[in-house]
């Protein structure tokens, strides 16, 4: 039985499957249809790039260069492990007429080697370091699809989605923190037909095995750390620590996630409103909940007067409002998985929620980078975000603008506003008529209020919902 994680079974003859992969490419990007002999795993990535309305004639966009992409190189995890990459890797990229690349975990290329013909051919595509090949950015292809879904994948020829590149075949292995089990980024070889060899996948996670184990001889597993709490993308909050992983109900997140973000501590009072909506709540509810919460975490439960955690508490909701203060968005964002605590309806959270997403929102349109305000727009809690939307649409090369520009006029017509054609330009409400008709008297309406979606994942004003 084939494998169907290799792109070209034994005994397949590579023109035939060219052919019939280009009539299966050419009836998905016309019709939607998904056809023989498209794997699974190429399908679904065909039906996110469909999602993130990615074009198959996209072009890579440069994101890092200069100086710039020096300086995040050298600080970049992956820098650690590149003697073992050219090792490994690099004889055999460079006798076979192939490429080596290393991206990072947002699918950026840092690194591209090879033999040097195949290098300008590469530099034509815009297979560069600097360059963005994550998923919602170039469609499928091995380093993008590989970060997007954490396992290797092999790509050849037309099962690329941007047509640019089906001359091409990759594979790819994601490679991860030895100790967190953080992707850091993937390992890629880039070449001819020959790579969809079973052998290169199996070569490819090889290398990637081998530089994990290099990180984790690199650095030695660090001490214990204190206690940490995830909080971003979920309902109930995580804490971990002192060898323990505990699942905290909603309210009991709530209670840790405010005390993280306050160190010094909440009065009774001050933790009762940032928690009840009814300020009618009897103090003694709040006594009932800490008496729970410290029958569930023992020692590592919250001190009293004032309530405050009883050892640092490390969140991940403040490691990305560090990042968003450093100005480093990139890096913020790829710790963002979602609001914090969604479906909270706490006074506290809801409003550390808007200024934790309000601060990442701006920082992504401030910055103005196509692949930045892609992620936003591809992710739950901003496919609705209209101004975003039109950020993305001025970002982007006027051919590319058109369906950024479709779903910008789709929200604001949901909104009741009026579109400019042109990126970026001011939107004007559309002024309500009064009962009798335009001559009737004027009645006001209440624009949306900064509504939310079925599990309270955005603070910026959507269309209303049914």
């Amino acid at each position: 039985m084939d494998d169907p994680s290799v792109a070209l079974p034994g005994g397949a003859d590579p023109a035939e499957r060219t052919r019939e992969l280009r009539r299966a490419h050419a009836a998905f990007t016309q019709d939607g249809r998904v056809e023989a002999p498209v794997r699974a795993v190429i399908a679904r990535s065909w039906r996110r790039c469909a999602r993130a309305r990615v074009s198959p004639e996209c072009a890579p966009r440069m994101e890092l260069a200069g100086a710039e992409l020096r300086s995040y190189r050298e600080q970049h995890p992956l820098a650690r492990v590149l003697p073992l990459f050219r090792d490994l890797v690099g004889a055999f990229a460079s006798d076979g007429a192939h490429l080596l690349a290393v991206c990072d975990a947002r699918g950026s290329l840092l690194w591209v080697e090879g033999e040097p013909a195949t290098m300008r051919r590469a530099e034509g595509l815009g297979f560069v370091p600097g360059a963005r090949w994550a998923e919602t950015a170039m469609g499928t292809n091995a380093p993008g699809t590989a970060v997007a879904v954490g396992e290797p994948v092999q790509v050849f020829g037309a099962e690329h989605f941007s047509r640019r590149v089906h001359p091409w075949t990759c594979a790819a292995a994601p490679v991860r923190d030895p100790h967190t089990g953080r992707l850091l980024g993937a390992i890629d070889v880039t070449g001819g037909d020959w790579l969809a060899h079973p052998h290169s996948l199996a070569f490819v996670r090889a290398v990637a095995c081998a530089a994990e184990a290099r990180l984790a001889l690199l650095d030695p597993a660090p001490p214990a750390p204190g206690d940490c709490l995830t909080a971003l993308g979920r309902d109930e909050a995580l804490l971990t620590g002192g060898g323990r992983e505990v699942r905290l109900g909603r309210r009991h997140s709530e209670i840790m996630a405010l005390l993280a973000h306050h160190p010094e501590g909440l009065s009774g009072e001050e933790l009762a409103i940032a928690l009840y909506e009814d300020e009618s709540v009897s103090p003694v509810t709040l006594r009932a909940e800490m008496s729970r919460l410290r029958g569930l975490l023992g020692p590592r439960a919250p001190l009293s007067r004032p309530y405050r955690t009883a050892a640092p508490l490390e969140a991940d909701f403040t490691a990305v409002t560090r990042h968003l203060a450093s100005g480093a968005v990139s890096a913020a964002l790829a710790r963002y998985p979602g609001p914090l605590l969604p479906a909270s309806t706490a006074p506290g959270i809801v409003r550390l929620r808007r200024r934790i997403e309000e601060q990442a929102r701006a920082a992504v349109i401030a910055r103005a980078d196509p692949g930045l305000l892609t992620d936003w727009v591809c992710s739950p809690w901003g496919a609705e975000d209209a101004d975003v939307w039109r950020a993305l649409a001025t970002a982007l090369p006027a051919a590319g603008r058109t369906a950024a520009l479709a779903r910008v006029r789709a929200l604001d017509a949901e909104l009741g506003v009026k579109s400019d054609d042109l990126p970026g330009a001011p939107r004007r409400r559309t002024p309500p008529e009064g009962p009798e008709g335009p001559e009737g008297p004027k009645r006001t309406t209440t624009p949306p209020p900064a509504a939310r979606s079925p599990r309270g994942r955005a603070t910026y004003r959507q269309p209303a919902r049914p």
